[in-house]
């Protein structure tokens, strides 16, 4: 039986045991229930770390609920491969991850992943971006149509301007949806 194999079996006995309203692990907590976000997150935290196994890269990982999603970030020093250029890699694992989490569940999971930092990095820049452009188009009064941009990216622009006083939408297809900030009145 391989690594993975035990993991997701592990992550089954979770599932198992969080229907039965308890954590299968025998621990001194085992009468707690987990939320399905926490069940969420750990499937998750599970699965990630069986591909830092597999791809022989080390890393910690934390395991959080924010809102309305689990939140699972890795830390490590040498993860830059695994964010990518522009963050393509982060965003295929993270759906990867998606999957074996719905696969367990079968439930849709909104779990975001964020390795080494880059998705915290990225929201600062963006909402800073966000905000610049708001005063832009509200000292200019014309509308500005912004690079296409991911779901994740999108939000943290949408909230920045929005907290700038000014309004945006988003327009076109993925992968090319773009956020578009437009002059209030």
């Amino acid at each position: 039986m391989s690594q993975q194999d035990v993991e997701v079996t592990d992550a089954e006995e979770a599932l198992d045991g969080a229907e039965g309203g308890q954590d299968a692990d025998a621990d001194a907590d085992a009468n707690t229930p987990l939320s399905d976000l926490e069940l969420e997150g750990d499937i998750a935290a599970d699965y990630v770390e069986g591909l830092l196994d597999i791809a022989d890269l080390d890393g910690d990982i934390d395991m959080d609920v924010e809102g309305d999603r689990a939140i699972v970030s890795v830390v490590g020093a040498t993860l830059e491969e695994l964010v990518g250029d522009d963050g393509a890699v982060l965003e295929a694992l993270q759906e990867l991850t998606r999957l074996a989490v719905h696969r367990q569940t079968g439930n849709r999971a909104r779990l975001m992943l964020d390795i080494g930092g880059y998705r915290a990095r990225r929201r600062a820049e963006l909402a800073d971006y966000g905000q610049n452009v708001a005063e832009e188009v509200a000292r200019t009064g014309e509308p500005k149509t912004l690079a296409a941009m991911t779901p994740f990216e999108r939000k943290v622009v949408h909230d920045a301007v929005a907290e700038a006083g000014q309004r945006s939408e988003s327009e076109g297809e993925e992968p090319n949806r773009r956020v578009v900030v437009l002059p209030v009145g």
